[in-house]
């Protein structure tokens, strides 16, 4: 009985595998409307300070600050490229600022150790950030490591991100410093 069966399964199979063998294989066919190509997504940075063409610049997300001032013709003879860091993701609507070297600076007509307006997010260095108000070495050091891992600062309002600066010290820092 038991070899009666497997012959009748033999049979069958043999039976498809000659009733296939002329035909050729047919992929599925294709939906009538293709999904439509996605759109590059962009960002757009203004690029301002010591590069060739400042203005405003659109690139690819995930594009970094270096492809930004590459795209602004690069960074003049002027600039200090150690307050910038280069390699920071872009984020839709930040403004990098590229600042001149402090010799430079203080040639043109600023007078060291008097601040002549507010402190910059972008391009602060930690003795910068400590002379504000509430702000000591340990804060000034946290707003350095935000701007490294998030790249430059949009808005004042980004400090509330930061451990150790809640509403009342942001409203104490709003008129000091400036993106």
């Amino acid at each position: 009985m038991l070899g009666a069966l497997a012959l009748a399964l033999a049979v069958a199979l043999a039976n498809r595998l000659l009733r296939d063998a002329g035909t050729a294989y047919q992929s599925p066919p294709r939906a009538a409307s293709a999904a439509p190509a996605v759109p590059r997504t962009l960002v757009v940075v203004d690029v301002v300070g010591a590069v060739r063409h400042a203005g405003l610049y659109r690139l690819p997300q995930g594009s970094r600050i270096a492809d930004a001032l590459a795209r602004a013709g690069g960074a003049t003879p002027k600039a200090d490229l150690d307050l910038v860091n280069l390699a920071a993701p872009l984020t839709d609507g930040s403004q990098i600022a590229v600042p001149k070297r402090a010799a430079q600076a203080r040639a043109a007509g600023g007078e060291s150790g008097s601040p002549s307006g507010p402190v910059h997010l972008n391009t602060a260095t930690e003795a910068d950030l400590d002379a504000l108000p509430g702000v000591g070495p340990v804060t000034a050091q946290k707003i350095l490591d935000y701007r490294q891992q998030h790249g430059a600062f949009g808005n004042v309002d980004e400090l509330d991100a930061i451990p150790g600066i809640g509403p009342k010290r942001l409203d104490q820092l709003r008129e000091l410093v400036a993106p």
